[in-house]
């Protein structure tokens, strides 16, 4: 099959049944045409240029006085060759060295899917949302709260494919328990590819999971290893130990990743008061000395290697030591979080968070205020943008509908303002003149259908219509819309050779034994 004929069946199964509601008679779910988000508008900044170089200068001084740990000895001998100080797993880095290293880090690059149409530019002033990454629960408002399973996880692959705001797969929208994790990323992988085709990630546990993550990418997209290099088409999270310490897993994956050209994102869990010093500030200054040393060892690995500055600051509960997200504190990091990215000239990666434990209006507005946050603040790659439940323990079904609503919301947000002689209306106005209505006027007639946002979850219906279809609430809505998103769901296609290699190389990897377990 060609380029072109794949190109024109996958066209022809997106906007076949499963957009227009599957052939069941149902409407279909009110969703926006897929987008490249841009953010037209100046990203907000909080802190003066003289109080962002401070943040700078304290974490120079944390990384140049204190240092960090890094485990794996190949990294301290790379690190001690390019002119750090090593002592045991203890690495000190110059401050001249740190600015010399990152100065490499490409400011933006494309993340490419196996679907060239679901491609996404990550840096500048691009946006784009991912699933929710990781909890070890799943819950919907039927079967309640419950171990991640392998249903669960093919679920949220679909839902994560069928609607368009969702950009990117930011890593298993479920841990899938129930699947042996010597082979879970086998499994898991395999389905990223067949289910979806958007661009996806792999996590960085054990030299064996991210080369068979880097390949079973390559295979999705059936190109060749050269091409692979010139084209990122797997990303990775790497997590430091904060405080301070990067383990050895998370330093191989760097040099898989970074020596491969495929996309890393450095990113420090620094929770204020657990994790980090207690004050914004200070939390912010670790964030950036952690984030600092990891992205100059992805360009110590390969010069000019994709990395993303990922920020994740956010406070704790101090009366219980429950992490705290779409808190004011973790707006605060994240708003500068985005200044210190692009005083650096790379990519931002921050998440849409709440703390809630169902899906409630704290749920709501907490994740309102993450990404009123991330969009203001100037985040481009935005990780657990539909799902995360319980601080991040629970990928919740209802939640990932409410989360693409405001996602929606956020794009439609984005759209520039028309301001054309006809988008002005003043014909209109001379129409209707003083003390009339614009509900006949024939501006409004030829634009109603699609002049506002058509919401997924919201009602807008007055009281008595609500009241007569039964008081519904948000939750309710949101299950009945996931409920049809996975009936109406149809699988992209992919060539038939693809699948076969795909297919062999999972059963060969699997008839190996997969991935060490003793970490």
């Amino acid at each position: 099959m060609t380029v072109t004929d794949t190109e024109t069946t996958r066209k022809s199964r997106r906007e076949g049944g499963g957009r227009r509601g599957g052939g069941t008679g149902r409407a279909p779910v009110p969703q926006l045409a897929r987008r490249k988000l841009t953010r037209l508008f100046p990203a907000m900044e909080i802190v003066s240029k003289d109080e962002l170089e401070s943040i700078h200068l304290a974490s120079l001084k944390v990384l140049s006085e204190i240092g960090m740990d890094f485990t794996l000895p190949q990294a301290r001998d790379m690190l001690r060759q390019a002119g750090a100080k090593v002592e045991g797993e203890r690495v000190r880095f110059d401050p001249a060295m740190i600015e010399e290293l990152i100065s490499s880090a490409p400011s933006e690059f494309t993340f490419h899917a196996r679907n060239p149409e679901n491609n996404q530019r990550i840096g500048g002033n691009a946006i784009t949302f991912g699933t929710v990454a990781s909890p070890p629960n799943s819950a919907d408002m039927d079967g309640g709260r419950r171990t991640g399973n392998y249903q669960d996880y093919r679920n949220f692959l679909k839902l994560a494919q069928y609607f368009n705001c969702i950009g990117f797969l930011s890593g298993y929208p479920v841990e899938p328990i129930d699947v042996h994790a010597s082979i879970r990323h086998l499994e898991a992988l395999r389905d990223a590819v067949l289910l979806t085709d958007k661009p996806f990630h792999a996590y960085s546990l054990g030299e064996e999971r991210i080369r068979d993550g880097i390949e079973i990418a390559r295979i999705g997209r059936g190109i060749s290893h050269e091409q692979l290099e010139k084209e990122p088409s797997l990303f990775t999270i790497i997590n430091t130990n904060s405080p301070l310490k990067l383990d050895t897993p998370m330093l191989n994956g760097i040099l898989e990743m970074s020596s491969r050209n495929q996309i890393v994102c450095v990113t420090p869990f620094t929770l204020a008061g657990a994790m980090a010093p207690v004050t914004v500030a200070g939390a912010l200054v670790e964030q950036n000395a952690e984030a600092l040393a990891g992205i100059a060892f992805t360009q110590l690995v390969r010069k000019g290697a994709p990395v993303i500055y990922g920020g994740f600051t956010s406070n704790v509960d101090m009366k219980s030591g429950a992490p705290a997200f779409g808190t004011p504190e973790y707006m605060k990091a994240t708003v500068v979080g985005g200044q210190l990215a692009r005083r650096y000239n790379v990519p931002f990666r921050t998440s849409n968070t709440c703390a809630a434990n169902t899906v409630d209006a704290q749920a709501a507005y907490e994740s309102v205020f993450s990404l009123w946050g991330l969009t203001m603040g100037g985040g481009n790659l935005i990780m657990h943008g539909a799902g995360w439940l319980e601080g991040g323990l629970v990928a919740s079904f209802e939640k990932f509908i409410l989360d693409c609503d405001l996602i929606q919301m956020v794009s439609e947000f984005m759209q520039p303002l028309e301001t054309t002689e006809d988008a002005l209306g003043v014909e209109a106005i001379r129409e209707v003149g003083p003390g009339g209505h614009f509900f006949g006027a024939q501006h409004t007639l030829a634009r109603y259908t699609n002049a506002f946002y058509s919401p997924i979850v919201s009602d807008w219906r007055n009281n008595q219509q609500w009241l007569a279809a039964g008081k519904p609430e948000a939750w309710q809505k949101a299950n009945a819309v996931w409920k049809q998103a996975l009936a109406d769901y149809q699988e992209p296609a992919i060539d038939d050779a693809i699948r076969d290699e795909l297919n062999a190389f999972v059963d060969r990897r699997k008839a190996e034994g997969g991935a060490p377990t003793d970490f």
